[in-house]
């Protein structure tokens, strides 16, 4: 192997090791002009049916298959082997019950649309997961970008400082931005309690030694840049990393991800699991401009013991969501942001007896959207007195996405070419959005 190509390889593997933590920052260059904010307007037939009055996304993902049974689509009058313990309630809205473990969201179902009617064909978490996330079924041959990279390529980002998609507590098999270039792609937070890690400047470095530094790297890769790859994709991200990571470092905007510049009362009124402080931090940071956040909360798949885990489990997303949905409303924030619950599927309506869990099943689940022009207080879709089949108003997870695309006013049905230049949309193959949720 020669030198030349022994550089290109350190690179590349550099590359990809920088951009796994600092994908996601907004660059400048004729890509961020042409999906800039400024660029960016909704169809005014997009507005006139309702949608496009979102220009921020909230995406709380409920990762293992979330019960839908005993959260968003209870039964009161189901057979006991179906619904169990699960007691449902009253909320603020004539007719619409929620399971008992989400008090505090029936005090909200007026800002809410309830989608009853989800199913998709994949059953398995990680199959489940990528659908939901990007409209396609994954395939060995590409690698779809989620929902967060879409909004962000096509709405572009509002803050030049900040990245425009921001991925809190999430493992490693989120889509990301798929084949996306890297500025697409979501900027990962592990905890948020402990913030963004590393972007502060070492001790002791001045402005005039940090320059100097930069100076430095930019001189040493100048025969690299313009003389073996000028041009190359991969040659422009490799700078682009470097130049979005210096703009957030000198970012005013950065204390946006500390979250101890919240008052005690309002970290307490989210909640103190990492999932509650989490999308504390997604209200941080859409009021700083970042265009999608999406917060990851784990352990969902119950296949025993579901009645004990969902006292557990389900009382913290009742807090931190219902918290969000005051917050936002009362800083002036819930029309211009959407909020998103979604998981991969739910779980079997019929109990299993032996173990008190439930399995997996894809054939029906719920979701919520609210804001961003959502008209709250009703109830999208339906399934039968058991909550096994749709029966009214089916939703794909294609339709789902293209949801997202209409609320933003981005087109859903948009091909945008791959690097084998073939055609993908975020709407998937055919998705329509849910246009009747919105006001």
């Amino acid at each position: 192997m020669n030198p030349n190509q022994l550089n290109e390889l350190s690179r590349r593997d550099f590359l990809a090791r920088t951009a796994r933590t600092c994908f996601g920052l907004t660059i400048g260059g004729s890509a961020a002009s042409l999906f800039s904010n400024q660029a960016f307007a909704a169809d005014p037939a997009v507005v006139k049916a309702g949608g496009g009055k979102a220009k921020q996304v909230i995406y709380l993902y409920m990762s293992g298959g979330m019960t839908h049974i005993d959260t968003f689509d209870p039964k009161p009058d189901a057979p006991l082997e179906y619904r169990g313990p699960t007691e449902s309630i009253s909320t603020n809205v004539d007719g619409i019950q929620l399971g008992h473990c989400l008090p505090l969201l029936a005090g909200h179902m007026d800002k809410v649309a309830l989608i009853r009617s989800l199913n998709t064909t994949q059953g398995a978490h990680e199959q489940g997961k990528y659908l939901m996330h990007t409209g396609y079924a994954p395939r060995g041959t590409v690698s779809h970008p989620s929902s967060g990279s879409w909004v962000s390529r096509l709405a572009g980002g509002m803050n030049e400082t900040l990245p425009s998609f921001v991925l809190v507590g999430a493992g490693n098999r989120h889509p990301g931005g798929g084949f996306f270039e890297p500025q697409f792609s979501p900027l990962p937070i592990g905890d948020p309690k402990l913030g963004l890690r590393n972007i502060r400047r070492r001790g002791g470095t001045s402005d005039e030694s940090f320059d100097r530094q930069l100076d430095l790297r930019q001189q040493l890769d100048h025969d690299f840049d313009t003389k073996y790859h000028k041009g190359q994709k991969s040659v422009r991200a490799y700078n682009e990393v470097y130049d979005s990571a210096v703009k957030m470092m000198r970012s005013e905007d950065l204390e946006a991800f500390d979250l101890s510049k919240e008052t005690k009362d309002a970290r307490a009124a989210y909640g103190n699991d990492r999932f509650s402080q989490g999308v504390l931090l997604a209200r941080r940071l859409v009021e700083r401009g970042v265009r999608f956040v999406e917060v990851e909360y784990g352990g969902f798949d119950w296949h025993a013991d579901n009645f004990d885990q969902m006292e557990d489990k389900i009382p913290v997303l009742d807090q931190a969501l219902s918290a969000l949905l005051a917050d936002l409303s009362s800083r002036g924030l819930l029309e211009s942001t959407l909020v998103v619950v979604a998981t991969e599927f739910g779980r079997t309506p019929k109990i299993v007896a032996d173990k008190a869990g439930r399995n997996h099943f894809p054939k029906a689940f719920s979701c919520l959207m609210a804001g961003g022009g959502i008209r709250g207080g009703q109830v999208y879709g339906e399934t039968d007195e058991t909550a096994s089949n749709v029966i009214k108003d089916p939703v794909g997870a294609d339709d789902f996405n293209a949801s997202i695309a209409f609320a933003m006013g981005i087109p859903h049905d948009l091909p945008v070419m791959s690097p084998t230049r073939r055609p993908f949309k975020m709407g998937g193959l055919k998705g329509e959005p849910i246009t009747s949720i919105f006001a």
